[in-house]
């Protein structure tokens, strides 16, 4: 498991260094983790100590959700095994990493809903990886943060408990920004194999959690606001 960074960043593995120099970056780079790892270190609630389990889930976690949403090609995930993986939400059935691209990736893979799609206040059908990204990099600006908040299990079965949170400082889908922090606490299961890769994902958790912070604000109809408030390299993510 991942225990520790590496330069440049102290809470993810693979990043940066001599085994990252031919990866293939969804948006040309590595991305830039410095706002959010401010905001996570003013705003968590739990200080691990070093080498402990649930510092090594933490990193884990946040090592394989950097690859996931940065890393365009199989032969570059290292926390995980591509051929193995399968990931699921809130007892989907499970399905492959590519079946997980096709649902639309990052953000659209974890906000998969069974709502009509009048109901649907986003709806990851509609979105694109991009454009996804862009609309929660525009509203959280900081990042959305990640920390662990109890380790239930060790590998190769980990189960834990999680809270994300970030604060609206730009605008979501028509809604003015608020300012107000956004949280959403949730539970997952990483099974890893015999290598220490990441095998299994589940995830369960209310989307509405997080959406439902997202629509406070008063509403307008301006996507143009939104573009320019955008981030242009898209490289700052919880």
């Amino acid at each position: 498991m991942a225990s520790s960074g590496v330069k440049g960043d102290s809470y993810r593995c693979y990043l940066h260094g001599e085994g990252e120099k031919n990866t293939k970056w969804r948006y040309g780079a590595p991305p830039n983790y410095g706002a959010v790892n401010k905001l996570f270190e003013e705003g968590r609630t739990k200080i691990w100590p070093p080498g402990s389990l649930e510092e090594q889930v933490q990193n884990l976690v946040k090592t394989w959700e950097m690859e996931m949403f940065h890393k365009t090609r199989d032969e570059d995930f290292k926390a995980s095994d591509p051929k193995k993986y399968t990931f699921s939400l809130n007892g989907r059935k499970a399905v492959s990493l590519e079946e997980k691209r096709k649902l639309g990736g990052g953000y659209n893979s974890l906000l998969q809903t069974s709502l009509p799609d009048e109901f649907r206040c986003y709806n990851p059908a509609e979105e694109t990886v991009d454009s996804a990204h862009r609309a929660f990099t525009t509203a959280f600006p900081r990042g959305f943060a990640l920390e662990i908040l109890h380790v239930y299990s060790g590998p190769p079965l980990i189960v834990y408990k999680f809270r994300h949170w970030g604060y609206m400082d730009g605008p979501f889908k028509g809604h003015a920004p608020t300012g107000e922090k956004v949280e959403l606490f949730g539970m997952a299961n990483f099974e890893l194999d015999e290598h220490g890769k990441i095998v299994k994902v589940e995830f369960f958790f209310d989307r509405g959690e997080l959406l439902g912070g997202l629509l406070k604000g008063t509403s307008f109809d301006s996507s143009s606001k939104e573009a320019a408030l955008a981030c242009p390299f898209l490289r700052n993510t919880g």
